[in-house]
């Protein structure tokens, strides 16, 4: 199988919006995704010393890919896998905090892509934990591979199917001991897209935490989002972030919401640094955004194939 350098593409995309300096890439591969090798693979699945967000909630992915652990005494509750390869880091990073493996309870997913659910059958093995995601994600995640309704069908690796995934309604939420997490449908960049929300507290001091799942619009060669029904997906999910409570904006490419500038701020003494109740809004408003864009550069392609110059009058 081949894939193709989604996150670059993704960090891009948001990038702006966020306050980041955007990525140096092809300015292809945010319109169209081409089949080329995983070069990316090897940078996102570089090594991230895991650390605490806020209370329960903490950052144990890799650099270039998100997972976040819940805790709780009666056990916790982990969201997303990234890579194959990266299970063993997510793992280490898990027990490198004090947490058993064995006391992950469910394993959450954003979607169902190789970069974010290749690793969830091995942490599922390692944990014994019940799998949880969108009924769309749940049937991508127990055959391992995307289907057809995915734009970037064709372009994606497979990964080992999970077993036995249970499937979550839109507003359900997900218990694990004293924990409670949200899911809330927010498809688009994938039919069964989900964004994670709860509350973690220190002391008395409790913020809204909000795992937001990707909002870009990235397809695979000769995929187009104009007259798709991907776009009512995607218009159905931005009021979803905007309105949600969000003290804390974490996103599968940690890149896309800025993470590691602000926590670079937060270890340079700026103690709420990764706190911004208006960064799920801007998520919101940076994926509209591009996608309006994605859609110009398709009309722009039809008008050049059927031969309408740039500022003629089509009739």
């Amino acid at each position: 199988m081949i894939t193709i350098d989604l996150g670059l593409a993704f960090l891009a995309a948001f990038a702006s919006t966020m306050g980041a300096q955007p990525t140096t890439m092809p300015t292809a591969l945010t319109e169209a995704a081409p089949p080329v090798s995983c070069s990316a693979c090897a940078e996102w699945n570089q090594p991230q010393q895991p650390f605490r967000v806020f209370g329960n909630t903490y950052y144990v992915g890799t650099h270039g890919l998100g997972a976040i652990l819940v805790t709780s005494p009666e056990g916790h509750v982990l969201i997303d896998g990234a890579l194959p390869e990266s299970a063993p880091l997510i793992r280490a990073n898990i027990e490198s905090l004090g947490f058993r493996m064995d006391d992950v309870r469910m394993i959450l997913n954003s979607h169902a892509h190789f970069d974010h659910a290749g690793g969830i059958a091995e942490l599922q093995r390692a944990s014994g934990a019940t799998v949880a995601a969108s009924g769309p994600s749940a049937a991508v995640l127990e055959k391992g591979t995307s289907g057809a309704d995915d734009p970037q069908h064709g372009v994606l690796l497979d990964y080992a199917p999970v077993k036995k995934v249970r499937v979550l309604g839109d507003g359900e939420t997900v218990r694990a001991g004293s924990l409670a997490l949200t899911a809330h449908l927010t498809p688009g960049h994938t039919h069964g897209g989900t964004t994670w929300s709860w509350q973690s507290c220190e002391g008395e001091r409790c913020l809204d935490v909000v795992y937001a799942d990707s909002l870009t619009a990235i397809s695979a060669e000769g995929f187009s989002f104009t007259g798709s029904p991907v776009l009512a997906d995607f218009e159905r999910s931005y009021p979803v972030l905007e309105r949600l409570p969000c003290d804390i904006l974490l996103t599968p490419h940690p890149g896309a919401s800025r993470l590691w500038e602000r926590l670079a701020a937060r270890e340079g003494g700026k103690a709420d640094a990764l706190v911004d109740t208006t960064a799920c809004r801007r998520y919101a408003e940076g994926g509209r955004k591009q996608l309006q864009e994605r859609l110009g550069r398709e009309a722009a392609q039809r008008k050049a194939a059927s031969g309408v110059k740039p500022g003629q009058v089509d009739d």
